[in-house]
């Protein structure tokens, strides 16, 4: 009896390496694109800002919703009389200032699109680069950051020196150039935010945060060369206290997700400090100081806490 002929074998889909996914990725914003706005005391700027973002034309639905965080000023009834007008802006009221953090929280809160977008209501970022954003979130980037380093760019000259030293720490901690901190004009995977949400400050370090926690987390980020206005207002930042404070966050946030990125370069200076010593000591004082012994038990303390943090830190992981 003559046996039946095997079935030809399947067709197998042909297989998607990973450099090859973005033809195959699905784009996130191809359904839609949320922008939130926060807003605190913005009445000149942020009608023009609603203006513009309600007739971008980027190909997919937006739904725009501004944060109003309190503002004492007629921020209030411009943002009314904007949503009488532009049927896809939604104004969200936090009764008092909260903070930039906490607004842009609540602006994630209230969005329910893949891809969310971020920028100020005071004018300064341009709106038609958010279609150069979306395709870097398209392309498989988890947080696409609009970086002031275009051809017009207006920062304040008494900010620039605090901007440089924070982009170096910052650079220096995370590893990696990173051209722009904490620009407020970024488009991103809402997941990303949602998974960093509990250590997101209320504040304006939700950017830095943000930036630094993706970073040494290994997400991918990439950046877009935008120009920079000069904003229509007063700003909100107050350069000496803020500074202080975002090199602080910085140095926790680091600590937090890569604690041997701080406490070994600390470690590295008490060695030297060690070395110098020690020489003195031995060689021209001829009697070992209490200084040496001192500085030898700090090295040691700051290395053994070093490597627990960071022990800590991968088993947290698992």
């Amino acid at each position: 009896m003559e046996r039946p002929a095997p079935p030809a074998p399947r067709p197998q889909a042909p297989l998607v390496l990973p450099w090859e996914a973005s033809e195959h990725r699905e784009k996130l914003s191809q359904h839609g694109v949320t922008i939130v706005v926060p807003v605190y005391n913005e009445e000149n700027g942020v009608e023009g800002v609603m203006d513009r973002l309600s007739k971008l034309d980027i190909g997919v639905p937006i739904f725009v919703i501004a944060v109003n965080d309190g503002s004492k000023d007629r921020t209030a009834e411009v943002l009314g009389r904007c949503a009488a007008r532009i049927p896809n802006l939604r104004v969200v009221t936090h009764r008092k200032n909260q903070g930039y953090g906490a607004a842009l929280k609540t602006g994630f809160t209230h969005a329910h699109t893949e891809v969310v977008v971020i920028t100020d209501a005071d004018g300064t970022y341009p709106e038609d680069k958010i279609r150069d954003l979306l395709d870097q979130i398209d392309d498989g980037a988890e947080m696409a950051v609009g970086s002031r380093t275009g051809a017009d760019v207006n920062i304040p000259l008494v900010r620039k020196p605090a901007k440089w030293f924070l982009k170096q720490l910052a650079s220096f901690l995370a590893g990696t150039d990173i051209p722009d901190l904490n620009s407020g004009l970024r488009a991103f995977r809402r997941e990303l935010v949602l998974k960093y949400r509990p250590i997101l400050p209320q504040g304006f370090s939700f950017t830095t945060t943000i930036t630094l926690a993706s970073l040494t987390n290994g997400h991918r980020v990439e950046y877009v060369p935008v120009n920079y206005a000069k904003r229509s207002g007063s700003s909100k930042i107050r350069p000496i206290r803020d500074t202080l404070g975002f090199t602080a966050l910085i140095i926790r946030t680091v600590l937090y997700f890569n604690p041997l990125k701080v406490f070994y370069p600390v470690a590295f200076a008490l060695l030297l400090c060690l070395c110098g010593f020690l020489y003195y000591d031995v060689f021209i004082e001829q009697n070992l100081g209490d200084k040496t012994v001192f500085i030898f038990v700090a090295f040691l303390q700051v290395l053994t806490v070093g490597l627990l943090a960071d022990l800590i830190e991968k088993k947290s992981r698992l």
